[in-house]
């Protein structure tokens, strides 16, 4: 399975979301591409331990089976899917700024090691390994790249 974690895996990643642009239009959902990028950014700051946000109390009860099926194999995510409260953009702005930033985020995962990462509190799938959390970030990404035709 693709972690973050991969050095080939982080280019093909990062040259993916290079391709996004301010007319790309999503495939399914209710993001545009500006919104999409934003919401990443946010959850690429929480992987990486720069952002917390509340625990979920519906995660608390379904989140460590939910981590455990979506991580059972290289299946990719589900269509819309609920998203945390914070992690739901609205507004229009310019891609580049956050494309860049989207883009810088996902190179840090390659400078990290499991012993730099303290274990991560999602909310809603609770204590994630470095290993979880660098197989659940992939599948993220992946997503929302998908989402948007990239």
């Amino acid at each position: 399975m693709k972690t973050v974690y991969n050095t080939t895996t982080i280019q093909e990643l990062t040259q993916r979301v290079d391709k996004i642009q301010d007319s790309s239009k999503a495939q399914w959902g209710k993001m545009n591409a500006y919104q999409m990028l934003i919401h990443c950014v946010k959850n690429e700051e929480m992987l990486l331990g720069k952002r917390a946000y509340k625990r979920n109390f519906i995660g608390k009860i379904f989140g460590k089976m939910t981590l455990k099926s979506i991580l059972k194999d290289n299946t990719p995510l589900k269509k819309n899917q609920p998203t945390h409260p914070d992690l739901i953009i609205t507004g229009q702005g310019s891609i580049e700024q956050p494309k860049q930033q989207w883009i810088a985020l996902i190179k840090e995962y390659g400078q990290l090691s499991a012993n730099q990462m303290n274990e991560l509190i999602h909310p809603f799938f609770g204590k994630m390994t470095h290993e979880k959390l660098g197989k659940y970030a992939y599948k993220h990404i992946d997503h929302h790249l998908r989402q948007f035709g990239v």
